[in-house]
């Protein structure tokens, strides 16, 4: 399997992170990705770094105040003085109210951050734009004949949405994968197996029937993203019947978690996609630092192969999945069930 990945992403090192009110450094750390890429290596594989796809992928799935707030709010936030090293918001628009867009970074924080886990720093333009290149080497690898391709992402980008970062994302790179695809294929389904909810993918294509996006993550009662991520969330206007969430009780295990997928995976066939991307999140695993599932090691390879079975153009793209020693054996084994199923 083709890998992109590239050392840009390290330019992105976000520091502030609060848990139960209590600010500490961000689990979404560089040495995630070192990780993943290490066990690359060690299984064999060839890393490629992407090319420069440009701005036409982002710009076909962000709007564009958005886009050039991503890449100006850092410059524009150390020129207010006095400010911190990183854009944090520190007030949002109320919705339901009436909202003027606001001139000022302070304003314009608030308006394109949902929460505090997506500070922005010297860096985080750089590294976002990479791995939205990342994603679509891979897809376009797809497009070149290969039967699956995986993009190292970093920072992730299920979160995202059109105007909006969030829980460490800001360009959504599976979302810019999907439509990337499109032209050839027509229609694409989005399988996201992050331990959380893709919130950001479910709000891009909410209203489109073109993707289906389908998502399994823990019950968000309690967990993020908490306003979203519900069965009852099926989409809007033309896209209606094809948004699929599948919350699951916090701390599912294998078998349930596979039964799961297994009744998922007779929707997607019933969709008809051209091709799939898969949203890789790694967090679901048991040992994770944002617990909310209990998938094994060998749980993920049984994940890659009910993912091959669909006999899809797949692309990978890596979302979640936070520093445990297991981590890089995690995607190993993810590639490994689909490679061996496929």
């Amino acid at each position: 399997m083709k890998i992109a990945y590239s050392a840009r992403h390290q330019l992105h090192d976000p520091q502030f992170f609060l848990v139960r009110g209590q600010p500490q450094r961000s689990a979404e750390q560089p040495e995630r990705a070192t990780r993943l890429l290490g066990a690359l290596e060690r299984r064999g594989n060839a890393v490629t770094e992407p090319a420069d796809f440009g701005a036409g992928p982002r710009a076909a799935i962000h709007a564009p105040a958005y886009l050039d707030f991503l890449e100006t709010a850092h410059a524009a936030w150390q020129a207010l003085g006095n400010s911190s090293a990183e854009v944090l918001p520190n007030m949002h628009p109320l919705p339901g109210q009436p909202t003027t867009y606001p001139e000022g970074i302070v304003g314009r924080a608030g308006y394109h951050m949902a929460d505090t886990a997506c500070p922005i720093g010297a860096g985080t333009w750089a590294a976002a734009t990479q791995a939205a290149h990342t994603a679509c080497q891979a897809a376009q690898w797809v497009l070149d004949g290969e039967r699956a391709a995986y993009a190292l992402c970093r920072p992730p980008g299920h979160h995202a949405y059109a105007d909006r970062a969030g829980g460490f994302c800001f360009l959504n790179n599976s979302a810019i994968a999907a439509q990337y695809l499109l032209p050839r294929f027509g229609r694409v389904a989005i399988l996201d197996v992050d331990v959380h909810h893709g919130n950001g993918t479910q709000g891009i294509f909410y209203h489109r029937r073109d993707v289906l996006t389908v998502s399994l993550h823990a019950d968000p009662r309690a967990f993020y993203p908490f306003y979203v991520g519900y069965g009852h969330e099926r989409g809007e206007g033309d896209g209606l019947g094809y948004n699929l969430n599948v919350p699951l009780p916090y701390g599912t295990g294998d078998a349930d978690y596979l039964a799961a997928l297994q009744a998922t995976a007779r929707q997607l066939r019933a969709f008809a996609p051209g091709a799939l991307v898969v949203a890789l999140g790694l967090d679901a695993f048991e040992g994770d630092p944002l617990k909310g599932l209990a998938i094994t090691t060998p749980g993920f390879a049984a994940i890659g192969a009910e993912i091959a079975r669909l006999g899809l153009p797949t692309v990978f793209v890596q979302e979640g999945g936070y520093l445990s020693p297991e981590l890089g054996q995690n995607l190993v084994s993810a590639l490994d069930g689909f490679e061996q199923a496929a």
